[in-house]
């Protein structure tokens, strides 16, 4: 076919293209996008490419939490099969401080025992058993994270994130951590840099999703209230209406404290199933502070929540307004108890505070592999913004 053309070329009185031309033209045009290539270091994608995976992102877990300055040694999680979040390389072994992206700081473990800053970058780090730490006041660890903010260097692009998920008034060391060491906040609180809620509602794809079926079964439930408490303070508002409530309705409590009967966390959800009304009661109330109590405790076991915690406008932000009782519906503990006795009466009127169940699932989040991941997630989102946290402490307290 080219001897055809070329001929009919030549019986018109045209040069053709002898294929030392064409040669030249290959060449020239290779030359031409390998020399684009070369300038800007990728090809431009074609219209119809599918997006290539998410960039690998390292992400360096600090301490384990609560388990002090000593790791637990086991795999991380793989972020793909449990979240369905790609493109992750977790670690807790320090050596990958180098390379990660990210560094998340627990606060409980921070502030708990001697200074454990990552050191300046490009100073070469020693054996854990051959660094020295020394034990520093408030004062003291506040000049030390100071003196880190200004001196640096980290290594580029690497975030700091400041995870927590205890209330304020159990977060102490807040004011002895200077600003902006932290690029991003992780927490319960909706306006964190990372949202990591104790749980959530999403919608409802078969009634097998959990909790199963569209009402809990009424002839399981044997009693009326109960309660799962494990840190048991006479001072706390919890304990003062626990008090108050009980004066009134049978409450049966359960935990490690207090009043309380033992109950494996295994048997948790199984046992509450057995109630009617769960005491969604928080240790302290602060904006979001919303924890396991409404989402595994109450709504996983199949148990109407009675919260005490932020006011009722913060639950509604997160979850239907007839799905759970407030404490501050009731102008005292003897009327919330008549309320609770015409429930227990009325099976129709009982049943409507289930009406959620018809639409949704309840997700319950999972310590601490799930904030690790979402951790990752956010690294890849976020691309290069940069930002830092001014007064860590302003923010969280308020």
């Amino acid at each position: 076919m080219r001897a055809r053309w070329g001929r009919r070329g030549s019986r018109r009185g045209g040069p053709g293209l002898p294929g030392t031309h064409l040669a030249l033209l290959a060449a020239s045009l290779l030359s031409t996008v390998l020399a684009i290539y070369v300038c800007l270091k990728q090809l431009p994608p074609l219209p119809w490419a599918s997006p290539g995976p998410p960039r690998p992102v390292n992400v360096l877990l600090w301490w384990e939490p609560f388990r002090g300055r000593h790791n637990s040694g086991r795999p991380p999680p793989d972020c793909q099969r449990r979240f369905n979040i790609s493109g992750c390389v977790l670690h807790t072994d320090r050596a990958a401080y180098g390379e990660a992206q990210a560094v998340l700081f627990h606060h409980r473990d921070l502030v708990k025992g001697p200074p454990d800053w990552p050191p300046p970058w490009g100073v070469q780090m020693p054996p854990a058993e051959e660094q020295k730490v020394l034990v520093m006041d408030d004062e003291r660890q506040a000049a030390e994270a100071k003196a880190l903010a200004a001196l640096g260097p980290r290594p580029p692009g690497q975030r700091w994130v400041w995870m927590n998920f205890e209330s304020p008034s159990h977060s102490p060391g807040l004011q002895g951590l200077a600003g902006n060491i932290f690029n991003w906040t992780l927490s319960y609180r909706a306006d964190s840099d990372i949202f990591v809620p104790y749980g959530y509602l999403y919608p409802r794809t078969h009634l097998s999703e959990q909790p199963p079926g569209l009402v809990p079964p009424l002839a399981r439930k044997q009693g009326l209230v109960a309660w799962v408490v494990s840190n048991w303070d006479e001072r706390q508002a919890r304990v003062r209406y626990y008090r108050q409530l009980s004066q009134f309705v049978p409450v049966d409590v359960f935990g490690k404290a207090g009043p309380g009967q033992p109950l494996p966390d295994a048997e948790l959800v199984q046992t509450v199933a057995r109630y009617k009304f769960y005491l969604a009661f928080e240790n302290s109330q602060h904006l979001d502070y919303i924890t396991e109590k409404l989402w595994r405790n109450a709504f996983l076991a199949g148990a109407v929540p009675i919260v005490l915690g932020p006011n009722r406008t913060n639950y509604e932000r997160f979850v239907p307004s007839y799905a759970f009782i407030h404490v501050d519906d009731f102008p005292s503990a003897s009327s919330l108890a008549a309320h609770l006795q015409f429930l227990d009466r009325n099976p129709t009127a009982y049943r409507s505070y289930f009406r959620w169940r018809r639409s949704h699932a309840v997700h319950v989040t999972s310590f601490w592999d799930e904030p690790w991941c979402l951790a990752c997630q956010a690294v890849q989102k976020a691309g290069d913004q940069r930002k830092s946290v001014p007064n860590l402490a302003g923010w969280f307290q308020q």
